[in-house]
């Protein structure tokens, strides 16, 4: 199979963490190969993973939207979107805790308007 990379790709063993459908479901990854353009992840049943997705890998403090460009059964090949690379994402841990704030706020809503109608 002809190389199609734009750049070598050096071989890591990171732990990552790929977020889709609104950063609500989460599948945790090894990267096996690493690169600024892209990676290799190995993780358990890739058919349920979306073409788009949140990327993360912690020890590199890499956090990113990426495509995936092919898959197998047990890995995946991911592309790096260029517009999203300086950062701009949110972090999962963040997103994670945004998420949590809101359900604690709707909670509190919903606990005012009830002392508010018993009175």
């Amino acid at each position: 199979m002809p190389e199609r990379r734009q750049q070598q790709r050096n071989r890591v063993y990171y732990g990552g963490t790929i977020a889709f459908n609104a950063r609500n479901s989460t599948v945790d990854c090894v990267v096996r190969n690493f690169s600024p353009c892209g990676a290799k992840i190995e993780f358990e049943n890739s058919a349920m993973l979306p073409d788009s997705v949140d990327f993360e890998v912690a020890r590199k403090g890499l956090t990113c939207l990426a495509r995936l460009v092919w898959r197998d059964r047990n890995a995946a090949g991911l592309m790096f979107c260029e517009e999203h690379e300086t950062g701009s994402v949110v972090t999962l841990d963040w997103a994670r805790k945004l998420r949590a704030s809101e359900r604690a706020n709707r909670r509190l809503k919903s606990r005012l308007d009830q002392l508010l109608n018993e009175h």
